[in-house]
């Protein structure tokens, strides 16, 4: 970053609460596998398991949140802004949108048939151990946990995989309460399992939304996929001279940054010093700007809607920043829970995201919002 430092920031910073995940016995039971399992694992599950097995600095999370502005959804610093991307994120979690369906959470949970056909435990046993926790219906990570074992003692190693990643989502990429694994995580990991479709939007938008419910209620915990975070966090902080190809293997060489001083380091930092393109990020010529109707993005997640705002973030995504921006392109848009009023705007949503604008430097612009959309927002400021 060179020898230089920035003058310090005057912030007045916030106590935060960051919940922590607690992988150990993940790590147990993925020793049980060995190096073929492994491969195996890799082959259905993608980078997943690597990105769970990251030790997240949790100072690192908690500096980061004091930056974030609710409005803009987005970082501010003192002479630049930082966006959490779905680009980033795709080669993150290494589950590119591509030709995939993207998970949309319904609003509906999976039956207890429907999971215990993929966790080799029958429903009559999974109804008699489901706990209900503020009218959602969770597993016991414990009784996961057991059954898993039992899988590898009896050389189960596909369903034994499968029960592994289920207990990754619900403990890693979509944690809620401890020691249990809710329906939602185990929907979106149904949807991973039978149809491939991509989890990135989900995992966004759950970071976007926690990250808003910390602005408006004080001492809100940050509950997230905080290893997606810490890496795409590291990526922007630091260089390496060998300019890694994976964001994962991009942590690994930056491990020992894990004991900077946090808020020290984010306070002193400049534009100049900003890693903005790494080398995992050459290639990428085009940028998800709209989806249909909107005139930025809206992310459909397990807990409801928000948008964000790819406008802000082009300077990351490799390209100069032309001109001021609209208001129009950064309007804010929010939808907390499935039931009435949202359900119709959340069914716009999806219609929306059926027709997605993916745009390249010279078709950056920002799209008009459609009547039926301007409706549907008009209705949700009444509610």
């Amino acid at each position: 970053m060179g020898s230089n430092q920035a003058p310090l920031s005057k912030k007045r910073f916030y106590q935060v609460k960051i919940k922590s995940l607690e992988v150990a016995s993940l790590q147990e039971l993925g020793q049980l596998m060995d190096q073929l399992q492994l491969q195996a694992f890799r082959k259905t599950y993608g980078k997943i398991w690597d990105l769970a097995m990251i030790e997240v600095s949790i100072e690192a999370i908690a500096s980061l949140t004091q930056y974030y502005d609710q409005p803009l959804r987005c970082f501010m610093f003192g002479d630049f802004q930082l966006v959490l991307t779905m680009e980033e994120f795709e080669e993150i979690l290494g589950c590119p949108l591509g030709e995939r369906k993207p998970y949309l959470f319904s609003g509906f949970y999976p039956s207890m048939a429907r999971i215990a056909k993929v966790v080799k435990i029958s429903a009559q046993e999974l109804d008699r151990v489901k706990q209900n926790n503020n009218g959602i219906v969770k597993i016991p990570r414990k009784h996961l946990e057991e059954k898993a074992k039992a899988l590898a003692d009896q050389g189960e190693w596909d369903s034994f995989i499968d029960v592994l990643e289920l207990l990754v989502f619900g403990i890693v990429l979509f944690p809620n309460v401890d020691g249990l694994v809710d329906l939602v995580a185990i929907d979106a990991f149904l949807a991973y399992h039978h149809s491939k479709e991509s989890l990135v939007v989900a995992v966004l938008v759950d970071a976007y939304d926690i990250f808003d419910r910390r602005c408006k209620k004080s001492g809100a915990r940050i509950v997230c996929c905080t290893p997606v975070l810490y890496v795409w966090l590291v990526s922007h902080l630091f260089h390496h001279e060998s300019r890694p190809v994976c964001p994962l293997q991009g942590h690994c060489l930056y491990a020992e940054k894990g004991k900077e001083n946090w808020e020290r380091l984010l306070a002193s930092m400049i534009g100049a010093f900003i890693n903005w393109f790494p080398r995992w990020k050459e290639g990428r010529t085009r940028f998800l700007s709209s989806c249909e109707g909107f005139s930025n993005v809206p992310l459909m997640g397990t807990r409801g809607c928000i948008n964000y705002n790819p406008v802000l973030a082009i300077r990351q995504l490799g390209y100069p920043m032309r001109e001021a921006l609209s208001e129009e392109s950064i309007v804010p848009f929010i939808a907390w829970g499935f039931s009435n009023p949202n359900a119709r705007i959340l069914q716009g949503v999806h219609k929306a995201w059926s027709t997605l604008k993916v745009s390249s430097e010279e078709e950056a612009e920002t799209p008009e919002e459609s009547e039926e959309v301007k409706a549907l927002k008009a209705k949700l400021e009444r509610a």
